[in-house]
This record gives structure tokens, sequence and C-alpha cells, in this order.
């Protein structure tokens, strides 16, 4: 292999997280049956992800649903209330790769 040969990059997320502190990542792999849905929560730290494979159904409340194809990538800010976040097929299984932006001991998630 050419040792010179370019390696290709593509950017999937730019989250802005302001002003806050990060001292562990925690990276999990969650897998969703089909049609499974996460009920209304809110994450205590910043999480971004990665959809491994799959389709998500993604939505802020107060916001449009967006669904997340494989290979798409997605922020939950902290403290924001997230209204659903599941498995957008019937049919498939769902994996996606998330990513726990913490500072000190902090919950990953709140159940609302």
């Amino acid at each position: 292999m050419d040792q010179n040969q370019v390696i290709p990059r593509t950017s999937l997320l730019t989250a802005p997280l302001g002003e806050k502190q990060v001292t562990t990542v925690e990276i999990m792999e969650i897998n969703m049956q089909p049609g499974q849905i996460g009920g209304l929560h809110l994450h205590p730290c910043p999480v971004t992800g990665y959809i491994a494979s799959g389709t998500a159904i993604y939505q802020i409340e107060g916001e449009p649903p967006r669904i997340l194809e494989a290979g798409s990538a997605f922020y939950e800010p902290a403290g924001v209330r997230v209204a659903q976040f599941g498995n957008h097929s019937q049919t498939e299984p769902l994996k996606f790769i998330a990513f726990y932006l913490l500072n000190g001991p902090q919950e990953r998630i709140q159940m609302l």
C-alpha cells in the first residue's frame, strides 16, 4: 500500500458543546427491536451518536421527527427533552453507537 495515499474523511456531525467540560467519554452500543421506541427522556450530559444499522426515528420535543438512516450521526444536547428515539422499522432491528460526554460521575439518561 502506498503510504502517501490520501485517506478519505467525511464529516458526519459538528455538535457545539459550548463551555462544557468533558472528563470521560463513555461509548455504548444500543440495540432496539423492530418498532421499539424509547419514551420521553433527557440526558444530563451531551450525547452524540452514529446509526450503525437500521433506521431510527429521533425527535426533540417541540420539533418535527427526523428519520436517521444507517451511517447518519445525531446529537442530543444536555438537558433537552427528547420526545422519542427509537426503531423506525417494524421489521428490522436498529443498532446505534452512543457517545456520552460526561463531566465526572453523571447519569447517562433520565426517563421522564
